[in-house]
């Protein structure tokens, strides 16, 4: 099963016996269908970048939530009764692709010859720098020149 995270922005007065309630049942929606919530953060009220217009008003916070969850693909079609919610303002869900679980990404080995080529060899051409740079020669000739006129 692939691993997902779902964030869930609430509207800001929303309390926390609601938040949780909410979070409950889409934990109960998830191993329902013989997933796994493996991790529920809440980062707390956040400002937004903008306003996000409701039936209620404009909200320029919310409290975000990550839920992380290990659950079968059709999971964003099983979801989708969340946009019917009034106390959430977004919701998304996002798929981890490439990352290893478990076993897996524990006993993983990086070679020291993978970590060489992120090296900073591998950003900088460090034969093309010369050591000292005197700019500060042509800055003065173009000077002279302006004071001679």
């Amino acid at each position: 099963m692939p691993l997902y995270d779902c964030m869930l922005l609430l509207k800001p007065h929303v309390r926390k016996e609601s938040l949780m309630e909410l979070v409950a049942r889409v934990g109960k929606h998830v191993y329902g269908r013989n997933g796994v919530l493996t991790d529920i953060t809440s980062f707390g009220t956040v400002q937004l970048g903008y306003g996000i217009k409701k039936l209620d008003g404009r909200y320029y916070q919310g409290q975000l939530m990550q839920m992380t969850m290990m659950s079968t693909p059709n999971i964003n079609k099983e979801l989708q009764y969340l946009n019917k919610e009034d106390r959430l303002l977004r919701w998304l869900l996002v798929k981890h692709r490439g990352m290893k679980n478990g076993k897996d990404a524990r006993y993983e080995e990086t070679s020291e010859a993978d970590l060489k080529k992120y090296g900073p060899s591998a950003i900088y051409d460090f034969e093309g720098i010369e050591e000292e740079d005197n700019d500060e020669e042509e800055y003065d000739s173009e000077d002279a020149e302006r004071k001679e006129h």
